[in-house]
């Protein structure tokens, strides 16, 4: 929330970027570059280096020294990345964390678009407001569609419309803006996680009771290396699609019971579309089995255990998920 000067009048809130890498530095300084050009900028930027060994780290220094950087000993994936990301934020008194990948370019006015959006939502700033994330040639990126919330109100949807949004229920890493508040309410993304399903995750644990929107006025450029959906082959990585949508079915606070039962229906059937797809499907087969067995009989580990192996200590008070 925007925090009041000492007369009263409410000063702008304090806006923190949080830029999560790993061997990508020509993509990585693209994206600062976009981050540091923007008309409403933000008031600090964090880089969190996963142990890069193609001189990322060097190059942040040389072309961004005010930006902090937080080099982990190892590769905890985009989990924990954005986890110990997050949680440097959050002890630098953010008001709001802009949340994006290292191959994420932000349109000139993106984040101005996500802070316009949060001021005319009636009743109040919602938790979250996503980007409207595009591919390289100009069409939406499907990878990064945020989920429209099912069952939205007559209320919500008229609400998020007179803020020129929609309702969307979660999110991807790809340029959110999320209330420090609610982190701090409600944790951190989980860095056991490693890579994928942690921001499905983290964003419907902070959007479970309140607000979240998307905002097409806010336009970013996700350089991924091809045009893919979430039903592409992943290779030997669906072990960790697999592993964390059931760990995230498991845990108690991202969806309600209802909800569960809708994301994993809707999971079983992706899932399927994704063998039909693949040409490796005993690969997929034997990802599906580790997948599985490691979900079911295994729970994250506490984030704060996993960013201390890295390097970095978090407050114990951030590291809750409640999972």
């Amino acid at each position: 929330m925007p925090r009041a000067d000492g007369g009263g009048a409410a000063s702008p809130p304090v806006v923190i970027a949080v830029v999560v890498t790993y061997n990508r530095r020509e993509l990585l300084l693209e994206a600062l570059a976009a981050v540091h050009s923007q008309s409403r900028p933000p008031d600090a930027v964090i880089v969190v280096d996963n142990a890069s060994t193609d001189g990322s780290a060097g190059a942040v220094r040389a072309r961004y020294p005010d930006a902090e950087l937080a080099g982990l000993t190892h590769n905890t994936g985009g989990a924990g990345g954005f986890a110990g990301g997050v949680a440097l934020a959050l002890a630098r008194a953010a008001d709001l964390v802009w949340l994006m990948d290292d191959d994420t370019v932000p349109g000139p006015h993106a984040l101005r678009a996500l802070l316009e959006a949060r001021e005319r939502l009636p009743g109040g700033p919602p938790a979250l407001v996503a980007s409207r994330v595009l591919w390289t040639d100009g069409r939406a990126h499907p990878m990064n569609t945020p989920r429209v919330k099912p069952f939205a109100s007559r209320a919500e949807r008229l609400a998020a419309a007179a803020a020129g949004c929609v309702p969307i229920r979660s999110a991807s890493f790809v340029s959110i803006l999320v209330d420090a508040d609610v982190c701090r309410q409600r944790g951190l993304p989980q860095a056991d996680y490693f890579l994928w399903n942690d921001d499905f995750e983290f964003t419907t644990r902070l959007l479970r009771g309140n607000t979240g929107l998307l905002c097409p006025a806010s336009v970013v450029t996700h350089k991924t290396a091809t045009f893919s959906s979430t039903d592409s082959d992943p290779g030997d990585r669906f072990f960790y699609e697999v592993r964390n949508k059931i760990w995230t079915l498991k845990a108690r606070s991202p969806l309600a019971p209802a909800e569960r039962a809708l994301y994993a229906g809707s999971t079983l059937r992706r899932w399927a579309r994704t063998f039909a797809r693949s040409p490796g499907r005993g690969r997929l087969g034997r990802s599906l089995v580790s997948g599985i067995a490691a979900g079911v009989r295994t729970s994250p580990r506490p984030t704060g255990q996993v960013l201390a192996g890295a390097g970095l200590r978090v407050p114990e008070a951030q590291q809750r998920a409640d999972a």
